[in-house]
């Protein structure tokens, strides 16, 4: 597929500009979740997940803007604050499903997922910095959000914790798993709308639903 074409709107460059937008529409619906759910936080549980969507508004918000639209002024290096701070959201969304399923856990299992979860997040980030690929990135909330959320959400399920935050969660990670299947595979639409853009849209998605969930759990509905 061409490349997206650059815009110029007041004489002022805007590589990817599709790109850019819908990366900012994330950041939008994560920035949104983060002001309508502070009110409501009344433990730790909540708060992480809080961080959760003030880390990924901002990084995808840095990789709109530096990432994508401003990138020749900036160069590569501007992607990789976006790069730390959206492995530090993933960290924060596991962290977050580890502590609501203590109940459906072990102790011991708690301990060892606390563990993997710094461990795959220094590693991976190692992986990424030290090869300035961005597929590490990709790995690594892959890892977070389907082998960790969902297959917690699926014990919860099947323990019979059928909350509205569980069925919220897995639908969440399901538009996010579809985001990484069209990001991967590159299906784009069109040179105005590619596979990144097709992706961001299933990301806002993604964060959409992750905010229905938390709204569920912090409003006490089961």
């Amino acid at each position: 597929m061409e490349p997206q074409p650059s815009i110029y709107p007041f004489g002022l460059r805007i590589d990817e500009p599709v790109t850019m937008i819908t990366d900012v529409l994330v950041a939008a619906v994560c920035f949104y979740a983060f002001f309508k759910l502070r009110p409501l936080a009344s433990e730790k549980l909540h708060n992480r997940l809080l961080v959760f969507f003030a880390l990924m508004g901002t990084a995808t918000f840095l990789g709109g803007v530096l990432g994508h639209g401003f990138l020749y002024t900036t160069g590569f290096y501007a992607k990789l604050p976006g790069w730390l701070i959206s492995m530090l959201a993933v960290n924060f969304v596991e962290r977050a499903m580890i502590r609501y399923s203590r109940a459906a856990l072990s102790p011991k299992t708690i301990r060892v997922l606390t563990v993997l979860n710094w461990t795959e997040l220094i590693v991976f980030a190692a992986l990424a910095f030290g090869t300035l690929n961005f597929l590490y990135v990709e790995i690594h909330s892959t890892y977070g959000f389907l082998v960790v959320v969902f297959t917690l959400c699926v014990v919860n399920y099947l323990r019979g914790n059928r909350t509205p935050f569980v069925y919220f969660t897995m639908i969440a990670v399901a538009m996010i798993f579809i985001c990484s299947v069209i990001f991967v595979a590159q299906l784009g639409i069109h040179r105005w709308f590619n596979h990144a853009d097709l992706a961001h849209i299933f990301m806002a998605l993604g964060a959409y639903f992750f905010y229905r969930a938390a709204r569920s759990l912090m409003q006490g509905e089961y």
